[in-house]
């Protein structure tokens, strides 16, 4: 039997998986590993959610087959956030959809709404499911700067007009995975007007929507007037309430697609566990303290890694959003790569991070820090990398008079 299945040969080899197998080597030795790698968030999803999801699961017709498109409760709930939070009224019947995490949503209306040989407009860097949903769908990716700056919307025009077939979907994500960059509404006015003009389709990713430190909290793409006649938005519980392993996401917006991403999801599952979709409305639309205490404790150890790391001889920048540090390469390292100084530092420092190149190749010269130890790990992180760093720049040192001589006419 052939191994080379057209979808699986379209997949290039998983940059992650390389790091990750050292890591788990390491382990297997004893190893104390401290682990900035994948951003999957540690503390306790709040107790009144997990109340729910008990409560409800001891309720034998819960164990049932479920909703595809998520129970009306969960979804009317949904509504109640994003008209709250962004003033967008959302119909829940037709315009909202419960999806497993916003990477199955992501996936799923990549199969929705492409035909082979499509052209979808990317950002770079960017998470894998952005590109690669669409790649499996049969896309044709074309990449844009994961920016909000004029040159997005130079490089946006360039794309539209010089791609054949013309472009049909362009993804959006703000605040970024990896880089942390905020959008703004005057962005989004200026995408949705594009959009409109060339006949786009916009599919925005919004799971880091509160997790955010400065300035106000970032918008929604369907905000803007005329973004509901283009727009799809993703949004996930994952982060908002340290559900990580829950799956359970959300897709709002055009009616239209979503009626698409609805009639592919039901041929394809039930929808999430009853329970949790309950539990999941519970966490909606009960107190919503919580969101402020994870993120202040996002926002301490986004503070203690910039302090620390810094302190450590890497000085790398504060992010405004998001769980991730965006963090350039040391210079005597920068012509390592990133996933070679991804292992390096995971191999001599005991601190594991996510190379830069693994989001893209305009990643390269990167790596993602995600905030997902406590405090004092991070400081001991940071002592382990200094140590790094210094004997590191010792052995440097002590390698180029001996290049030197070596290059010397006798």
């Amino acid at each position: 039997m052939h191994d080379d299945f057209h979808r699986i040969k379209r997949l290039p080899p998983y940059v992650f998986e390389q790091v990750n197998k050292l890591k788990a080597g390491a382990r297997a030795r004893g190893d104390d590993i401290i682990d900035f790698g994948m951003g999957n968030p540690d503390m306790p999803t709040p107790q009144h959610i997990v109340d729910k999801l008990v409560e409800t699961v001891r309720n034998p017709r819960t164990n049932r087959y479920s909703a595809s498109k998520g129970i009306g409760g969960l979804r009317r709930a949904q509504a109640a956030y994003y008209d709250r939070r962004f003033g967008v009224k959302l119909n829940p019947e037709t315009q909202v959809v419960a999806t497993l995490g916003s990477k199955e949503g992501f996936a799923n209306v990549a199969q929705a709404i492409t035909a082979p040989g499509d052209v979808i407009l990317v950002p770079n860097p960017t998470i894998p499911i952005h590109e690669f949903g669409f790649i499996m769908s049969g896309g044709v990716i074309r990449h844009l700067p994961a920016s909000t700056d004029s040159q997005f919307m130079v490089s946006l025009d360039k794309a539209v007009r010089h791609s054949v077939p013309k472009p049909s979907v362009l993804v959006l994500n703000y605040p970024a995975n990896p880089t942390a960059v905020v959008a703004s509404r005057d962005f989004y006015r200026e995408v949705v007007a594009f959009a409109k003009r060339n006949d786009l389709i916009v599919l925005s990713d919004l799971a880091y929507a509160e997790i955010y430190f400065e300035g106000e909290p970032p918008p929604s793409i369907l905000e803007i007037p005329g973004a509901m006649d283009i727009a799809v938005e993703f949004t996930s519980l994952s982060k908002t309430y340290s559900m990580p392993g829950w799956r359970m996401g959300f897709a709002v917006g055009n009616e239209r697609l979503i009626q698409a991403l609805t009639r592919v999801k039901s041929y394809l599952d039930y929808g999430a566990f009853t329970p949790i979709q309950v539990a999941a409305t519970a966490a909606l639309n009960g107190p919503q303290d919580c969101i402020d205490e994870i993120r202040g404790v996002y926002r301490r150890r986004r503070d203690c890694m910039v302090d620390a790391l810094s302190r450590a001889g890497w000085p790398i920048p504060s992010p405004p959003a998001t769980m991730f540090a965006w963090a350039p390469i040391p210079d005597m390292f920068a012509h390592l790569g990133s996933l070679e100084f991804s292992k390096l530092l995971l191999e001599r420092a005991g601190v594991a991070v996510s190379p830069g190149v693994g989001f893209g190749e305009y990643g390269e010269g990167h790596v993602r820090i995600a905030l997902v130890e406590n405090e004092q790990r991070i400081r001991q992180a940071a002592r382990n990398i200094r140590k790094f760093l210094s004997d590191s720049a010792n052995a440097l040192h002590n390698v180029i008079p001996i290049a030197s001589k070596a290059n010397r006419t006798f």
